[in-house]
């Protein structure tokens, strides 16, 4: 097939340290290429790929420091894609809502993974607006606040069979994996460590729009014995985080639509202690992947359960359930059934298609 994977221009693809989006694009894309597919990714020109590469922007509007309004090179994006549109058969967007107008106005068939949260109060009237634009959720979960869309599919992330594997180091602390934020939990899991008598080593990015929240909240907590503070890691550090720690806390307060960091983690063969929230019950398999608790006390006694846990297990149901192989043949299945449904409305409509 012709694809043509969409990418967010905030990060690149892969992106260079934190960014989950980006992440699974790219393993989507390459996944997608070498089973033998003809994939253009439009993306950031920081970028790295074995498909075509359409660069939209120089970099990634993170690191680029001339850039304020986001929105413009993503719309400049966007009609760059409606131009070259006819040359593929799918096009798969990653931009959440942002597409619907400009393409439901042409006829290649589209689709838009949505990789955040969907309980805001501006999203029912934009799908109720756009019943018909198919849309994938990446756990059921996530699809809750939003019954009225278009759901075509659930298609789980997934991360390349050897990406991360568990490496031959001895676990000796808990670890805390992704973005300092309110609704990550990072005081939460602090305290978890401090009434666990558990080192906690952090291993996060602070984006800008959190740094107040750090400075006042977080930072104060780092001074505690037992807390080692890292920064943010890239892929290539992931591997002997994780299968370093006991198991990586994920305390979060919030709908969680996915988790990547849970899989991330299960590749290592790391288990996961995860608040009950959003998507988890889809991931872990309390008992075997991880350990899923309601609250802060539960996660303390969780947290001497861990040894309990075989590593060994832990990785094979990463690699039976979350590789990028399984995750791009999904949506492969997927792109079939939307082409194919488009040209039988041709036909229906008396449209002749070309050959």
């Amino acid at each position: 097939m012709r694809i043509a994977q969409i990418a967010p221009l905030t990060e690149a693809v892969p992106p260079r340290l934190y960014g989950g989006t980006e992440r699974v694009v790219a393993y989507l894309t390459e996944e997608l290429v070498a089973m033998g597919h003809d994939v253009t990714l439009f993306a950031s020109g920081d970028s790295r790929t074995s498909a075509r590469l359409r660069p939209l922007w120089p970099q990634a509007l993170r690191f680029d420091p001339e850039v304020v309004d986001i929105i413009g090179p993503h719309l400049m994006m966007m009609e760059d894609v409606r131009r070259v549109s006819e040359n593929f058969d799918i096009l798969h967007f990653h931009l959440d809502h942002w597409p619907f107008s400009l393409f439901t106005r042409q006829a290649t068939p589209f689709l838009t993974t949505l990789h955040g949260r969907l309980d805001l109060a501006e999203l029912p009237p934009i799908y109720a607006r756009f019943p018909g634009v198919s849309v994938v959720s990446i756990s059921e979960a996530q699809r809750a606040p939003l019954p009225q869309a278009n759901f075509v599919a659930t298609i789980q992330h997934g991360l390349p069979e050897d990406l991360l594997r568990p490496l031959p180091v001895r676990p000796g602390y808990l670890a805390f994996l992704g973005r300092i934020c309110p609704e990550k939990g990072p005081d939460r899991a602090i305290e978890i460590a401090r009434r666990s008598g558990i080192t906690l080593k952090i291993a996060a990015k602070v984006d800008r729009v959190d740094q107040r929240y750090f400075e006042e909240k977080i930072r104060p907590l780092l001074d505690q014995p037992g807390i080692e503070f890292i920064g943010e890691i890239g892929d290539h550090e992931k591997g002997e985080f994780l299968s370093g720690a006991l198991g990586l806390v994920m305390p979060i307060d919030w709908p969680e639509p996915f988790g990547l960091v849970m899989i991330e983690a299960m590749a290592c063969g790391t288990p996961v202690i995860a608040f009950d929230r959003g998507s988890v019950r889809e991931i872990l398999e309390d008992g075997l992947t991880g350990l899923i608790v309601d609250d802060v006390a539960g996660a303390v006694v969780a947290a001497g359960r861990l040894a309990g846990l075989d590593r060994g297990k832990i990785r094979a149901a990463f690699e039976r359930r979350f590789t990028a192989r399984r995750m791009a043949e999904n949506y492969l299945a997927l792109y079939e059934r939307l082409a194919m449904a488009e040209a039988c409305g041709r036909r229906r409509h008396g449209v002749r298609l070309a050959v």
